[in-house]
């Protein structure tokens, strides 16, 4: 019996000893970053152009995988269920917190079933009308839809999206009733806008700025609680007569719940080194957003409290759960 003990107390050493050396010997192989959008999508481009400077801190190429559908839940899925060896990871997006608010039936928990490693950007939403618009500010947008309960609408990505919630936090905080109009992706509701179907949109910059560039569309709002700097004349909805307002989705990696704190570590600090470069940093403020890292502990605070934010408004505005 006491030989017996003595050996699973040296298998349990060994085992504790396995654990840094694994890490020190990491990564040894290519490393698959998964995300759930369409590939040249926000998602993808913000994976690929990070991966890329951090494989070469790391010594290993970054392989991004889309594995589209579900709001991004598909490709989260995989990671949750992937060994927590380092070599899956998640490229996450603000979707991952709406998805843990919105659907009752997940494979996986949102926060607890992931280590989280960094946040990498943060970007607002713009409030989009067609350039000859008789709405010439949000204010004058929320004043009609005051004046005609439901006869203004809005279109977004689709039903479960960071934007259509952004919209529905909107008209709740607002004490407006704004119709939402959901279409298969930014792509499609940027059609119906440009097509008269919808009086605005709520989309990233990434999609509104070209036409926007072009003279066919017109930002009105930004729903960061400060100013876009990419246009710095447009105000916030909280300037308009919605103090309070803050909708910002954002881009993080996320590890396999259980992957060894020494890896976490050192993707995060790869993470911290690649965001202080400065053409990473140029592309991500190209797309609109903010290069911003983290703690691990940051972001798992700050992915808990979307999370809850979110499931609140789902709750108090009666949105049916997916």
């Amino acid at each position: 019996m006491q030989r017996r003990h003595f050996a699973a107390a040296g298998l349990g050493l060994a085992a504790s000893l396995a654990l840094p050396a694994r890490a020190q010997g990491y990564p040894e192989r290519p490393i698959k970053v998964y995300q759930g959008f369409a590939a040249g999508g926000n998602a993808d481009t913000i994976a690929r152009v990070l991966g890329a400077e951090m494989g070469k801190g790391l010594g290993q190429p970054f392989v991004v995988e889309a594995q589209t559908g579900a709001g991004g839940t598909i490709a989260a899925t995989t990671v949750a269920r992937a060994k927590p060896d380092g070599y899956t990871l998640l490229l996450a997006t603000g979707g991952h917190a709406v998805a843990g608010a919105l659907y009752s039936k997940l494979a996986y928990r949102s926060v607890a079933d992931f280590e989280m490693v960094s946040t990498i950007t943060f970007f607002p939403f713009l409030v989009v009308v067609r350039a000859d618009s008789n709405h010439k500010s949000l204010r004058e947008l929320l004043a009609a839809a005051r004046a005609a309960p439901g006869s203004v609408s809005y279109g977004t990505a689709g039903i479960g999206s960071t934007h259509h919630l952004a919209g529905e936090l909107l008209s709740r905080m607002s004490k407006t009733d704004l119709l939402h109009v959901p279409y298969r992706g930014d792509a499609a509701s940027l059609t119906a806008l440009l097509g008269g179907e919808v009086p605005f949109i709520i989309a990233p910059p990434t999609i509104a700025m070209p036409n926007i560039k072009a003279g066919k569309l017109r930002a009105v709002a930004t729903t960061s609680p400060q100013r876009w700097p990419g246009l710095p004349e447009v105000p916030t909805v909280a300037e308009q007569g919605v103090p309070g307002y803050d909708v910002r989705s954002w881009a993080g990696l996320m590890a396999p719940a259980g992957t060894p704190q020494a890896i976490v570590e050192r993707l995060n600090g790869e993470t911290l080194k690649a965001l202080q470069v400065a053409s990473v940093k140029s592309r991500l403020e190209d797309m609109g957003g903010e290069a911003r890292g983290g703690t691990p502990d940051e972001m798992k605070t700050m992915v808990a409290a979307e999370v809850q934010k979110w499931a609140t408004l789902v709750a108090e505005a009666n949105i049916p759960k997916q």
